[in-house]
């Protein structure tokens, strides 16, 4: 079994996930618009060009979404996606890209579970963590 995250968006999906494209290095695999489905008849003129379905591939890994309407939308609460990365220099990268034009909660630090961590609302309001895998005590250890 794989559990993979799929985000709702209030009208910003195809950016996000170029954005997202762009600041994880993954690729977007499928893309339909509410105008494309065969249900095309029912979805307002002005929606239609909205995201009825987005996946990107990402490192083995999935992240999927889509446009939902305005009277269906709701902020996101109550997760983070979390990116784990194999060292600070990575951890760094990632945060600053997820971070940008978003609210960085946490400012990424070294923690006592980590060399680099951090926590950061992104310009689309999805929720992130960035955590290096290894342990601070290791680095400390190693004399980094």
């Amino acid at each position: 079994m794989q559990l993979d995250p799929y985000l709702h968006f209030n009208g910003n999906c195809e950016e996000a996930f170029k954005f997202y494209e762009k600041a994880l290095g993954g690729k977007i695999a499928f893309k339909t618009t509410y105008g494309e489905a065969p249900p095309a008849a029912q979805s307002s003129p002005d929606f239609r060009n909205k995201i009825m379905h987005m996946r990107m591939d990402l490192n083995g890994r999935v992240l999927m979404g889509s446009d939902v309407p305005a009277d269906r939308y709701q902020v996101p609460q109550g997760f983070s996606l979390s990116l784990n990365a194999k060292d600070p220099a990575e951890a760094d990268r990632l945060f600053n890209e997820v971070s940008r034009g978003g609210n960085i909660i946490m400012p990424i630090q070294q923690t006592f579970w980590s060399p680099r961590f951090g926590m950061c609302t992104d310009r689309f309001g999805i929720p992130w963590m960035v955590n290096t895998d290894q342990p601070a005590s290791q680095q400390a250890a190693h004399g980094n």
